[in-house]
């Protein structure tokens, strides 16, 4: 195809101030390589109703609205967080694209708590994700840790408000809204694991559209598309859902695919940790997606002969 286009993309977005910084970078690179692009801003069910994200009723609720738009030609294709997007196909449409990841961190927030070594008996610390709640938990069950809705600036606002001592956030988002200088910590890996595809973007759009596919594929990073399959497939394979108190971190190195994964009580008193890694030397593109796919269905195998369908299922009941 041409590396420029008379026709004018329409990408479907949200509109929280997150969302359109990830889709206006998004639609720069393209316009960089001499695309034209439109934003179409969707309201999503996650962002007109209120309190916690697993009392909306269902997961994908940062995502329908924008997949029905695709599907009905409203839109040519989509951006989405990837740790918000369910793993599960929905047909006609297909992840075609993850840029470079972003870091994949998990933060800790507070105007007076230096540390997530420092954080005090029973400090009460906001978070609106349960799976970093049972990571806390599960390290300081003395903690209270209470549900936190909100864009990024709302949530910060509720903390500087008083609120809460600490609330949680991702690091990327941070990164991107250019609130690094409110990152009080860096959560090591070894307290808090990331949620599945943290970090990443994902671009979705019509299956049959191969044009869109092309001029996508441009942005596309193979390690950064690789660790995110790996994760997804580990998640789709647990059953679990973007909700559930499941983490995930792959990481490519040295053409070796590494994989870790953890599933939590929703209260974080019980615990399952798993890992693997695959060889990736001289397979074909193909390959290495196929072999990213199996080493996530390999972990979560292994996660559920240790018993995360029923944690899975017992945290299910307290979304």
């Amino acid at each position: 195809m041409n590396e420029s286009s008379d026709c004018t993309l329409k990408l479907g977005t949200r509109a929280s101030a997150l969302a359109l910084w990830q889709s206006n970078w998004v639609a720069t690179q393209l316009r960089n390589s001499g695309f034209q692009v439109e934003l179409i801003e969707i309201s999503t069910s996650g962002d007109v109703k209120s309190g916690p994200i697993g009392a909306i009723g269902s997961q994908g609720v940062f995502t329908k609205e924008i997949q029905r738009a695709l599907l009905e030609n409203e839109v040519d294709f989509a951006v989405h967080s990837l740790k918000d997007l369910p793993t599960e196909d929905i047909p006609g449409l297909c992840l075609t694209c993850v840029p470079p990841r972003e870091n994949v961190g998990d933060c800790l927030v507070s105007n007076d708590i230096a540390g997530f070594d420092e954080i005090p008996e029973g400090a009460l610390i906001g978070t609106g994700s349960m799976r970093r709640k049972a990571q806390l938990l599960n390290r300081r069950p003395d903690l209270n840790v209470e549900d936190i809705r909100g864009n990024v600036d709302t949530r910060l606002q509720k903390l500087d408000d008083g609120n809460y001592q600490a609330i949680i956030l991702a690091e990327s988002g941070l990164k991107r809204l250019g609130l690094l200088d409110r990152i009080t910590h860096v959560i090591d890996r070894n307290v808090m694991i990331p949620a599945v595809g943290q970090g990443a973007l994902g671009l979705e759009c019509r299956e049959d559209d191969a044009t869109v596919r092309e001029v996508l594929s441009t942005l596309n990073d193979l390690p950064s598309f690789l660790c995110v399959t790996a994760e997804r497939a580990m998640l789709r394979a647990l059953r679990a859902g973007c909700l559930a108190p499941v983490g995930a971190y792959c990481q490519l190195q040295a053409d070796q695919l590494r994989l870790q994964g953890v599933v939590l009580s929703g209260t974080g008193d019980q615990r399952v940790d798993a890992s693997d890694q695959v060889d990736l030397t001289d397979k074909s593109e193909s390959e290495q997606i196929a072999a990213a796919t199996g080493l996530g269905q390999a972990v979560a195998e292994d996660l559920i002969g240790q018993g995360a369908t029923d944690l899975i299922s017992e945290a299910r009941e307290n979304y």
